[in-house]
């Protein structure tokens, strides 16, 4: 069992069932799965980009990506509805739990200037997306060897209807949001 998972199912759902007035143990918050999605928009000349991006997003994973094709054409872009552009993972269970074990403890505080995920990035039904600018971040992948940056968006699927218990689920998860107080300071710093 992953050491993130053994922490929600002992300690982390017992406290949101108390905190949250769940009758039920299956009403209590819970995360679905974690969709980690990329595009190539280089892959209309270079099939090898693409060829790359999925290897990279492999490696990451643990899990075979599925190509994403575009839904229209673009006269603009050279882009035909069809053609593959790219390549996105859904994890589930297991490989979820130690993905984002890896990303909280791991990934994240090895980013550049991190100061915190900004509360932003929930859209309103307790989902939260963040995007990482370099697959160097993750530690699978050896800088030396990349040819391309490649950024990568994550979304994390929770079973949450609001975003307050979206946000508490993921606080005791471990996930580095920032406070309501760094949310002031970084938007008064700016003015």
């Amino acid at each position: 069992m992953s050491r993130l998972k053994e922490l929600y199912e002992n300690q982390i759902r017992p406290e949101l069932q108390k905190e949250l007035n769940c009758s039920n143990y299956n009403q209590v918050p819970s995360i679905q799965k974690v969709v980690i999605n990329t595009g190539v928009g280089r892959a209309v000349e270079n099939k090898k980009e693409l060829e790359e991006a999925v290897n990279y997003l492999k490696q990451i994973s643990g899990q075979q990506p599925v190509t994403t094709t575009a839904k229209k054409s673009i006269a603009g872009f050279h882009l035909r509805k069809g053609m593959a552009i790219g390549c996105r993972v859904t994890l589930r269970r297991i490989r979820m739990y130690e993905f984002l074990d890896k990303l909280f403890n791991i990934v994240l505080p090895r980013t550049r200037d991190f100061r915190g995920l900004d509360l932003k990035g929930l859209d309103g039904h307790g989902n939260y997306s963040l995007g990482i600018t370099e697959q160097t971040a993750f530690l699978e992948i050896n800088p030396n060897e990349v040819n391309k940056i490649l950024s990568l968006q994550i979304t994390i699927v929770t079973s949450t209807s609001s975003d307050q218990e979206g946000e508490l689920l993921l606080r005791k998860l471990g996930c580095p949001l920032k406070s309501e107080e760094q949310e002031t300071n970084t938007s008064t710093d700016r003015i």
